[in-house]
């Protein structure tokens, strides 16, 4: 595969990318780049953390890139997720790498990797140290926000470890590209700039879209906001979608998810479709009595919005065909939790875990 459709495969997802040519660079000079994504272990998987993360590994993978899925048990812990019971928070874990089989990410062409197996060395916090040193304390706190906390907010001695650990993890993995979500662009940039100052190697960042709760996002929200409450709606019931609802969980969720007609922005039905449909589907049918214009098909995320827009599809059309189409995607899901015994304790485990942040 040439370079050009590496990219190009990469652009099909990414948001962001600091910095493209630096990408270009990277393919040119190395076949086998290894790039990460990490995740706290926090609770039931919503559908962005099975459907999306799933779609961008297997960009990723049909790229050439070697990637490892790293389960940040002690960030959680410190980040006070589950309420910091280390026990709860490995068990989310294990159930995690359940969602990513059931998602049907291939576990021999990725390598799994714990926060407890890679902090345990000094060589790691000797690194991590060092880090320390080339961090203000200013910038440290501006970079919280990673952790899904706004600035300002109190937080414990533990979390203002988070940043300085998770530039570490980079290192200490050997990570060329950082394939995470636009709420961690602070720590991925932060990288770069450390990079630059201890003449390490510099990563490439790569930003995905964080999809918005079911409920819309606040009017008038800064960016930031807009992120750290898209972030935060995963834990929310009524806001996020989850990889093992029922047909009709998902229905009545998607029935009372705001979706204002004929706008496109703060649209979460939209973005679900934007982001997550049409990578998953080459076209997007919507069943119509004749009356109302009868069948319609849809071969991508512009046409769809388009209609919408223009006022020639009714909200009500978007949601019955966004449950459809959902439902398509977490059913197999649905199915392989219900016959796989391991996962379904490990989830069952999970759900009577008391959320916290």
């Amino acid at each position: 595969m040439d370079v050009e459709t590496k990219v190009q495969l990469i652009k099909d997802f990414a948001e962001e990318i600091v910095t493209e040519e630096d990408l270009r660079k990277l393919f040119q000079n190395n076949s086998k780049p290894i790039a990460y994504d990490g995740f706290e272990p926090s609770g039931v998987a919503p559908i962005h953390f099975g459907l999306l993360r799933a779609t961008n590994l297997k960009n990723m993978l049909k790229a050439g890139v070697k990637f490892k899925l790293y389960l940040a048990d002690y960030f959680a812990f410190v980040n006070n997720k589950l309420g910091g019971d280390l026990d709860n928070i490995r068990n989310a874990g294990k159930y995690f790498i359940e969602v990513w089989k059931a998602c049907g990410i291939d576990l021999d062409k990725v390598e799994i990797i714990w926060a407890k197996d890679l902090m345990d060395g000094i060589k790691y916090w000797d690194r991590f140290l060092k880090i320390g040193r080339e961090i203000s304390l200013e910038r440290n706190l501006r970079a919280t926000t990673v952790m899904g906390r706004k600035q300002g907010e109190k937080l414990s001695m533990g979390q203002l470890f988070y940043p300085p650990m998770q530039v570490t993890d980079i290192f200490e993995m050997n990570i060329d590209i950082c394939q995470l979500g636009m709420d961690q662009r602070r720590a991925n940039i932060l990288a770069r700039e450390i990079a630059d100052k201890l003449k390490w190697k510099k990563p490439v960042a790569v930003h995905h879209h964080i999809i918005m709760g079911l409920q819309g996002v606040k009017k008038g929200a800064t960016d930031e906001e807009t992120l750290i409450q898209s972030k935060m709606s995963k834990s929310d019931p009524k806001s996020a979608i989850y990889m093992h609802e029922s047909y009709e969980e998902l229905k009545s969720k998607i029935n009372s998810a705001y979706c204002p007609e004929k706008i496109e922005e703060g649209n979460p039905l939209l973005e679900y479709c934007k982001h997550i449909v049409f990578k998953n589907t080459k076209v997007m049918k919507i069943e119509r009595p004749t009356k109302f214009g009868g069948v319609i098909e849809f071969y991508n995320y512009e046409e769809l919005r388009n209609s919408y827009v223009n006022g020639n599809l009714h909200p009500m059309d978007l949601k019955s065909a966004v449950t459809n189409e959902l439902e398509k995607l977490i059913k197999p899901v649905r199915e392989y939790f219900e016959k796989n015994k391991k996962a379904k304790e490990l989830h069952n485990a999970v759900k009577q875990i008391k959320i916290t942040r």
